[in-house]
C-alpha cells in the first residue's frame, strides 16, 4: 500500500472521481506542468508517427523491425535522452495452431476470422468480426506490400529505452511504454505507432535541458507485443529483481530504480463509435470520443492501479485541451499486463480493450488500412490529448520543475 499512499501524497489524494473533480481547477499562470504540456505539438506528434510508418508494419523478427528500433534510438538520443540501452532476449514462436484457434486476434489467421470480447467485460451492442490480416494481396499499395514482404524469423530480439534520471530520488522510477511492432500488412500507424510516437514525444519534452524531476522516468518501446507481450515479459523477468540496487555500491547509480508505476499506451487514435448493423463504422470521430484509462480489477495491485488511473484522470481534466478521460477496470492484452501484479499499472487507449476494440470498434486493427493516411487531424488530436494526460500526470508524480 506504500505506492497507493505515495500516489495520494504526490498527486493531492486523487484516488476517487469525486476528489479528482474537486481539484481539477485551471492551472495558475506560472504552473510548470502547464508549460511542459504546452511543449507538446500536434504537428510534431504527427511527424514522429509518420517517421515510424517509413518502416511499414515493423513486424518483429524482420529487418524493418531492426531498422525501426535503430531509428527510435537515434531519435531519443537527439532529444537529449542520450543514456539509451536495450533489453536483449530471444523469441522462439510456439508451434502453429489450427486456424481460428486462440482469442483476441492474436497470431496468424484469416482476415476477419475472429470475434472476441477478450479480457473482461460484457459485450455490448453490435459486434463486428475482428482478426489479423495475413493476406499480402489485401494491401493494394505495391510499395508497402514489398516493404512488408520479409517474413519474421525466430531468434534474438531487442528493444530500446532511455531514462530521465531523478535529481533527489534516482532510486525510484515510473515506466512509460508503448509497443513499436505491428502486423497486418499496413503501416501499424495506430497499433501502435500512435502510442510509440506519444512516448517518444514525452521523452523529448521531459529530456529538455531545463527540465528537472525528483524521481526517474523510463521511456521504453516494447517489441514482440503482437506475439504475446514477449518484450515486456522479458523486461520484467530480467529487471524485476534488480530494483533499487546501487551499482556499483555507493555510486548513487541505480540501473533499475524501484518501480512506482507503469503507464502503457496502445492504440490512441480511433474512436468512431460502435459498428452499425451492417458491421461498418462511421468514417468520422464520434462526439463522445475520449481517452480510456484502464486498470485490471482482479490484479494483485488493483487498488494502487486504480489510484494511479485517477491521478491520470485528474491530470486530463486539468491539462488536456480537447478530450475527456474515462476510467475502466478491464485492462488487458497490452504490455502493462506483465507488471500488473507487481506495481501500479494502467493502460491508455482509444477505446475499452475488451468490450470495444475486441468487438470491432476499430476496423483498421491489424488490417492493411492501418495507415497514416487513414486518420484525420481529429484522430491525431485524440492521441495528442492522451499525451497531454500522461505528461501532466508524470510531471506531478515525478516532481518535475522547469529551470528559469
Amino acid at each position: 500500500m506504500r505506492i497507493l499512499a505515495a500516489a495520494f501524497a504526490i498527486a493531492g489524494s486523487l484516488a476517487s472521481p469525486a476528489v479528482a473533480q474537486d481539484v481539477a481547477q485551471p492551472p495558475p499562470a506560472d504552473d510548470p506542468i502547464a508549460g511542459l504540456v504546452a511543449r507538446l505539438d500536434l504537428e510534431r506528434y504527427k511527424a514522429t508517427l509518420k517517421g515510424l510508418t517509413r518502416f511499414g508494419d515493423r513486424r518483429q523478427g524482420t529487418d524493418r523491425n531492426h531498422a525501426a528500433v535503430d531509428w527510435i534510438e537515434a531519435q531519443l538520443q537527439s532529444y537529449g535522452c542520450t543514456n539509451t540501452a536495450r533489453i536483449a532476449y530471444r523469441y522462439e514462436p510456439p508451434p502453429p495452431r489450427s486456424r481460428g484457434a486462440g482469442a483476441g486476434g492474436r497470431g496468424a489467421g484469416p482476415q476477419g476470422a475472429r470475434r472476441t470480447a477478450a479480457g473482461g467485460g460484457t459485450p455490448r451492442g453490435i459486434r463486428a468480426r475482428t482478426g489479423v490480416n495475413t493476406d499480402p494481396n489485401a494491401q493494394p499499395d505495391e510499395t508497402l506490400r514489398a516493404l512488408n514482404s520479409q517474413p519474421s524469423t525466430p531468434g534474438p530480439r531487442d528493444e530500446v529505452y532511455c531514462t530521465k534520471i531523478g535529481d533527489s530520488r534516482p532510486d525510484e522510477m515510473y515506466i512509460v511504454g508503448a509497443h513499436m511492432d505491428g502486423h497486418g500488412w499496413g503501416e501499424a500507424a495506430n497499433d501502435d505507432g500512435s502510442g510509440t510516437a506519444l512516448v517518444m514525444e514525452l521523452a523529448r519534452v521531459l529530456s529538455g535541458p531545463d527540465v528537472r524531476t525528483e524521481r526517474s522516468i523510463r521511456f521504453i518501446l516494447w517489441n514482440n507485443e503482437e506475439t504475446g507481450l514477449n518484450g515486456s515479459r522479458a523486461y520484467v523477468e530480467q529487471r524485476h529483481a534488480l530494483q533499487g540496487k546501487e551499482d556499483p555500491p555507493g555510486s548513487g547509480r541505480y540501473p533499475e530504480p524501484k518501480w512506482l508505476g507503469m503507464i502503457q499506451h496502445d492504440m490512441m487514435l480511433f474512436d468512431h463509435g460502435m459498428p452499425r448493423e451492417d458491421g461498418t463504422v462511421s468514417p468520422v470521430q464520434r462526439p463522445e470520443a475520449d481517452v480510456n484509462i484502464e486498470f485490471q480489477s482482479n490484479s494483485r495491485m488493483a487498488a494502487e492501479s486504480q489510484a494511479l488511473a485517477w491521478v491520470l484522470h485528474a491530470a486530463n481534466e486539468q491539462y488536456a485541451t480537447d478530450y475527456p478521460a474515462a476510467v475502466g477496470p478491464h485492462m488487458t492484452n497490452t504490455d502493462s499486463t506483465p507488471f500488473m501484479d507487481l506495481v501500479a499499472a494502467v493502460s491508455l487507449r482509444e477505446n475499452e480493450r475488451g468490450t470495444q476494440v475486441g468487438n470491432g470498434w476499430d476496423p483498421h486493427w491489424h488490417q492493411p488500412t492501418d495507415l497514416y493516411a487513414t486518420f484525420s487531424d481529429a484522430d491525431f488530436r485524440l492521441g495528442l490529448n492522451a499525451a497531454q494526460t500522461t505528461l501532466a500526470a508524470l510531471a506531478r508524480l515525478a516532481g518535475a520543475t522547469v529551470k528559469r
